[in-house]
């Protein structure tokens, strides 16, 4: 049987007003959706405020976790993007969510340990969520001898370490990996920001969170973990719980099959719009290994803003 096809909008000031009203919330991806590192897409800030003229919520779904909600914000704002912080939500902010509200780790074994960047940390941080690891210089150096020991025989791991998250942490090494390796064989809960591959930047794609930590921790551990990002469900459920949307009335926008589109088609969604500005590329949603089918496609954005010419 034939798969479905997106509609292709680009355009089609028509069938893009038509789009528009049929929701009420737009759910965005940042990362090849807004911007490509520092670079923000063609008119993107006046394709937002477009969408917001004509009454519609934005929120930003995003599974980078190297920024918290405020660091988001200060990206935004640089970047000239209009928002606010409670418009952010990240994997960062998910994940604190999930582990001080409904994981709740009690002592003595409430600590966190952290593969990832400050983001993570500030998120956990305004919890009141424990954490080791991260972006301690103290785990920022090579192994010693007195470290294989330790790590080997327990006297160098914190007993109160009751959780292991993992995200896109730049400076990943083999000191923190054995850590967590150990923290986990002592029966720790192994949860994930997000298990994305790659993530674009500058144009090009790098290594994400989840082939950097998440990987390699779930294949020497035999452990699979539970994600918080995109395209996990427990992500959708806390965006609706935070913001009382009406799931049949918001549409998804993003970039990749298998974090966004997916996240939106198994979740319910009224709508999905892949733009192809980031990871996906024309037609990857006809290949039989397609994880979801958009409901609806652009070249960028941007096109959405031939709307502005014919409505009203």
């Amino acid at each position: 049987m034939a798969k479905p096809q997106p509609k292709y909008l680009s355009g089609d000031a028509a069938a893009i007003n038509e789009f528009l009203d049929r929701f009420d919330t737009f759910l965005f991806d940042c990362d090849g959706v807004i911007w490509s590192g520092d670079h923000v897409f063609e008119r993107v800030p006046e394709t937002l405020e477009l969408i917001r003229s004509r009454g519609k919520k934005i929120i930003f779904v995003t599974n980078n976790s190297t920024k918290s909600r405020e660091q988001y914000l200060s990206k935004f704002t640089k970047l000239g993007i209009p928002a606010t912080a409670d418009e952010i939500f990240g994997s960062a902010y998910s994940s604190a969510i999930y582990i001080s509200r409904i994981l709740r780790l009690q002592p003595p074994r409430n600590k966190v340990f952290v593969i990832g960047e400050s983001g993570i940390e500030n998120e956990l941080r305004a919890e009141g969520v424990p954490f080791i690891g991260g972006t301690d210089p103290s785990f920022l150096r090579d192994m010693t001898p007195q470290d294989w020991r330790g790590i080997a025989d327990g006297s160098l791991l914190d007993p109160d370490v009751g959780c292991v998250l993992a995200g896109l942490d730049m400076h990943v090494n083999y000191l923190k990996l054995s850590h967590a390796l150990h923290y986990l064989h002592r029966g720790a809960v192994f949860l994930a920001t997000n298990t994305d591959a790659t993530f674009p930047s500058n144009g090009s794609l790098f290594p994400g969170a989840g082939s950097i930590g998440t990987a390699p921790l779930a294949y020497m551990s035999g452990k699979t973990p539970l994600a918080l990002g995109k395209p996990s469900q427990a992500m959708l459920d806390a965006v609706e719980g935070r913001f009382r949307l009406d799931r049949a009335r918001t549409c998804m926008v993003g970039d990749r099959l298998n974090t966004d589109i997916q996240f939106g088609v198994e979740g319910g969604l009224g709508g999905t719009l892949a733009v192809l500005t980031g990871v996906c590329k024309l037609g990857d949603w006809e290949k039989e290994d397609a994880p979801a089918v958009p409901g609806f496609y652009v070249d960028k954005l941007s096109d959405l803003l031939v709307a502005g010419s014919s409505s009203g």
